[in-house]
């Protein structure tokens, strides 16, 4: 890895000597490296047989969220796209963590703002990825359908192709798909999401400003985003505070938090196993008798 990652720097035009490397714990998907030369401090993430634009449409959400004048994230220099299943890497800024009182209720008030960036339509021109997981989008002028058919109509034909859908949550995730349009709404504004933003995929930088990292960009409801913050509990009641400050919550939340939340735990059950089962199951008794 340490020749990919010399080769890469050469990319960024930093042929200065590597003084300092280490790897990083924390992550499920990819290797993790902070990495120094004598010009810069680097985040140099690394993966092999990936697909050509698993790098790339990380960066491409990076720089959208970026673009969005709200949220910070760290700046790209470089990516590979692989074609053969050759290591690849992703360069970027490495962010000095600096906590901060502050930095929540700063990150649910930008965060807020983020989701004031709208598209035209729902979803995002090309496939991106949900940890692992490819993830098939496309431009949708209706939520509920990108989101039953590319969100939880993906998942679920994936676990059933993994034998993780056994009788009963089989017919139940079959029958909510038939009568999701009493849940989800149609036409929200499609707002820019995140939509991987759970606890591990923000931090706080210098001067406790808020960043985020590992996007799975969509334009999408913003409940959706909301509701996946909630599932494993790791902002506290000041990130909403702050949020609703910015923009009240929509009146429909509390009734589709959980079909929203469901889509994760799909995704956790397909990727991690059955121990996501009773969850999943917990939240189609709800809403299919």
């Amino acid at each position: 890895m340490r020749e990919t990652i010399q080769r890469a720097l050469s990319h960024v035009n930093d042929t200065s000597p590597i003084t300092s490397m280490r790897s990083l714990s924390g992550g499920d998907i990819n290797q993790a490296f902070y990495v120094e030369t004598l010009n810069e401090q680097y985040f140099i993430k690394g993966n092999q047989h990936i697909s050509s634009h698993f790098f790339r449409v990380e960066a491409e959400g990076l720089n959208l969220i970026k673009e969005s004048d709200t949220l910070s994230v760290p700046n790209v220099h470089y990516y590979d796209e692989p074609e053969d299943g050759s290591p690849a890497v992703i360069v970027m800024d490495w962010i000095t963590q600096t906590p901060s009182p502050k930095s929540e209720e700063q990150l649910g008030r930008l965060l807020a703002e983020m989701h004031a960036t709208h598209a035209n339509q729902f979803g995002f021109h090309e496939e991106t990825f949900v940890g692992t997981l490819p993830q098939p989008n496309g431009w949708f002028d209706n939520w509920l359908v990108y989101y039953r058919d590319q969100r939880l109509k993906n998942q679920f034909e994936r676990a059933v192709q993994q034998n993780k859908m056994p009788a009963s949550r089989h017919r139940k995730m079959e029958t909510l798909l038939t009568y999701l349009e009493r849940w989800i709404p149609a036409r929200p504004s499609p707002s820019l999401l995140h939509g991987d933003l759970w606890g591990g995929n923000w931090m706080s930088g210098p001067e406790g400003r808020p960043y985020v990292i590992d996007p799975s960009i969509l334009y999408g409801d913003r409940a959706f985003e909301l509701a996946f913050t909630e599932l494993f509990g790791g902002f506290p009641k000041t990130f909403y505070s702050a949020y609703e400050e910015v923009q009240p919550l929509p009146d429909y939340y509390h009734d589709t938090k959980p079909l929203y939340q469901l889509f994760y735990l799909l995704v956790h059950l397909n990727i991690f196993g059955e121990s996501y089962g009773p969850s999943v199951d917990r939240v189609l008794d709800r809403y299919v008798t």
